[in-house]
This record gives C-alpha cells, structure tokens and sequence, in this order.
C-alpha cells in the first residue's frame, strides 16, 4: 500500500503539466490589432450595391442594431480580414471589400473592449469570383426584469447571412465609411 502511494505521488507531477497560456490578447486569423480605434460616419441616402470587379469577391460587413434598446451611442465594430482591419461600422450601417477568390479570414470585434474574447467573433469562407459574401453582426441589447428593476441582457452574435438577406439589410441601412484614428 504504502509502495503505491508512493508512486502515486511520485507519478502526480506528470499529470499536473500545464497547458501553455495563449498571449493576450488571444486572437483569430481574421483580426488585426486590438490597439487599432476606428471613427466612423454613415452616409445619409440610399446606396446601390456594387458588383464585384473582375476576377474579384466582395465582402459585405452588416451591423445590425434593431434588437439594441440601449440609450446611443450604439457599438462601433470593427471588421477584420485575413489578419488586417479593413473598416468599421457605427449603428444599422455596411460597409464592403474587394477581395481575390480563395479562403479568406473574417473577425469583427466590438470597439473600446479590452478584451479578445468579449464581443469578438470569427469565421472563415472561401470566394469565389463573381460572387458576393455577407456577414451580420447583431448587436442585442434588450431591457427586462420588473417595473422595480430593470435587467439589461446583452448579446453579440456574427455570422454569414443568405446573400437576398444581406441584400434586403444593406438596402436598409446607411453605408458607413471609415478611417483609423491616429
């Protein structure tokens, strides 16, 4: 008995290794620098949607608000591709990206969080030439609880979209432009 306490314990450290702490913040392929701020301005009037250039995808980027009851300002997110931040949106608005047919990396994150994995998501599509891709980020704000309390619930939900749905929403919402802060 005492034999296999021993080894027992002796045996524990190899079972306790640890796993190696990812760096902060942790990111996906899609993301760029968490330290990059975006302003952003919605252009009033409607917009036609673009046709891809030749040989080229477009990547639309949609950031619905319609679920967000919070008092403004709404989140400002940031779009990212293939490692790099391309734009941003602020409130219902779009805004969308020339890009080479092949697999690309999508991140959007919402601006002013310090941390990766609050509010960031990921995916990964392929392009093909000709074609045009949509991506929804769903901000979900909704007040709740009694007539003594009021409990917000807050949620962040991103994904690819159908592209007649992509189509109907930015044909709703305004286009955003925007710049990096220096």
């Amino acid at each position: 008995m005492k034999f296999l306490l021993i080894a027992l314990l002796l045996a524990s450290p190899a079972f306790a290794q640890d796993k190696p702490v990812p760096t902060f913040p942790a990111t996906a392929p899609g993301c760029g620098s968490f330290r990059v701020k975006f302003v952003v301005k919605r252009e009033k009037g409607q917009h036609p949607l673009a046709d891809p250039a030749s040989g080229k995808a477009l990547v639309y980027f949609i950031q619905d608000d319609s679920q967000y009851q919070a008092t403004p300002p709404a989140p400002t997110i940031r779009a990212g591709l293939d490692g790099t931040w391309v734009g941003a949106t602020h409130g219902s608005s779009y805004f969308y990206v020339s890009v080479d047919p092949g697999v690309h990396h999508v991140c959007v994150s919402q601006q002013g969080i310090g941390r990766a994995s609050v509010n960031t998501a990921a995916a990964h599509f392929v392009a093909k030439a000709g074609e045009s891709y949509f991506f929804r980020v769903k901000d979900i704000f909704l007040l709740g609880g009694t007539a003594q309390v009021a409990v917000p619930s807050e949620k962040f939900e991103f994904g690819g979209i159908d592209s007649d749905e992509g189509q109907l929403l930015a044909s709703e919402f305004p286009v955003a432009t925007s710049r990096a802060k220096n």
